[in-house]
């Protein structure tokens, strides 16, 4: 792995080995837990249907709007059969808002009557049948499994965690499955479902995308700060 020893903190402890790097990953998220302790996932929801259905619209859109728009999404489609048998057009009215629309409404219908069809308007448990959902992937999935049901399946990868764990060294990868790899490689999987809703916290509240906050980071002793711009004295 390439990198500019005047982008890496002093004492990080930062190395190529995976015996370290699988140190410097505990250290890590140990790191993170005492900041975000009780990590919630930042998608509202009452049940593992309706966040399977916010997952699904929160692709290319901001948590916030998917937030402000399945209010009224889930009042009149509170239930996968609600949702299997509502027409498109109204549900994309709905849905408008979260861009893609057409797609999106498609899909979480297609998804819905799948579910209805197939499950008995239950959210299956694995990963393998989740996947097999229309408009469901592997991120979609991991974060159902682990936010509803307590399954670690894997590591959810969002731009945050592709962005931030690319900073602490965890990963050389721009590929979301090649980074899901890399975290599942060094990470015990005690960690693999809490660690990413602790990265999008940190994402969001100091190693913002524009200008991260270093030198206000409690993590800044053991973050190798890799393609980062050397901290000014």
């Amino acid at each position: 792995m390439a990198k500019n020893n005047s982008q890496i903190a002093a004492g990080s402890g930062y190395s190529d080995s995976l015996d370290d790097k699988k140190k410097h990953a505990r250290k890590i998220a140990r790191g993170l837990a005492r900041l975000f302790p009780e990590p919630e996932c930042a998608l509202i929801h009452d049940s593992p249907f309706q966040l399977l259905v916010a997952t699904i619209l929160s692709a290319q859109c901001t948590d916030e709007r998917v937030n402000a728009t399945t209010p009224t999404l889930f009042k009149k489609y509170p239930t996968a059969e609600k949702l299997a048998t509502s027409k498109q057009a109204d549900v994309e009215k709905i849905v408008y808002p979260l861009g893609f629309f057409r797609a999106k409404a498609t899909n979480i219908r297609k998804m819905a009557l799948a579910v209805t069809e197939q499950y008995a308007d239950e959210i299956p448990r694995t990963l393998k049948e989740l996947v097999a959902l229309p408009g469901v992937g592997r991120k979609t999935a991991n974060v159902v499994l682990g936010t509803a049901f307590g399954i670690p399946s894997g590591v959810v990868v969002d731009t945050h965690v592709k962005r931030i764990c690319n900073i602490f060294g965890l990963t050389t990868s721009k590929n979301p499955e090649i980074i899901e790899r890399d975290l599942m490689e060094v990470l015990p999987k005690k960690e693999w479902i809490a660690f990413s809703h602790r990265v999008i916290l940190h994402g969001r509240a100091t190693c913002v995308a524009r200008k991260p906050r270093c030198t206000e980071c409690s993590l800044l002793k053991i973050c190798p700060r890799i393609g980062l711009k050397p901290l000014t004295e």
